[in-house]
């Protein structure tokens, strides 16, 4: 597919100082690359599990409070089982030097690839503006056209579930309201 989108990032103190409308508050950022890939799309689990684990600790997220992950959800037989897995890793080594139990299926997963295809370079900002709306309207939007989940991911005894279904979304407040 093709698409574009566009959102203004400013600091908070900045945009409340500006009267600007905040639509959301990134708290955490990491960027990275496996390295050692089949080529430069290939997935690669463990350099998603730290780019998780950097990401979060930036931002003093905890996994228990994380309710919802927008995946890059290709579709595809390889590169979604990399991705879970990677994100399963990364929320079990957290757990565990955090010292927190980790309860089974409270964090939903869903990609917006599911509803507008995959738009190459707006991907990125298609599902920051899925997320952003899904917090506005306080519902986690369904997983479209999934009649079988990949027989490569494996969910059952994790905090994971996918949104089949439009659901209201359950947020957990952290020590920050």
């Amino acid at each position: 597919g093709e698409g574009v989108g566009a959102a203004l990032l400013k600091p908070l103190r900045s945009a409340l100082a500006d009267n600007d409308n905040v639509q959301a508050v990134i708290r955490g950022t990491a960027v990275n690359h496996g390295g050692k890939a089949a080529s430069l799309t290939a997935p690669n689990s463990d350099a998603q599990s730290a780019l998780l684990i950097s990401a979060y600790t930036e931002a003093e997220i905890t996994p228990d409070t994380v309710t919802y992950l927008e995946l890059h959800g290709t579709g595809t037989e390889l590169g979604d089982p990399v991705e879970v897995e990677g994100i399963k890793m990364a929320f079990h080594e957290m757990a565990k030097k955090q010292n927190r139990a980790i309860c089974h299926h409270y964090c939903g997963l869903g990609s917006v690839k599911t509803n507008i295809g995959h738009l190459e370079p707006a991907a990125g900002i298609a599902g920051l503006m899925k997320v952003i709306l899904a917090m506005q309207h306080q519902k986690l939007p369904g997983t479209l056209h999934l009649q079988t989940l990949n027989p490569y991911i494996e969910i059952t005894d994790t905090p994971f579930y996918v949104v089949e279904k439009t659901q209201a979304w359950e947020r957990l407040q952290d020590k920050d309201g």
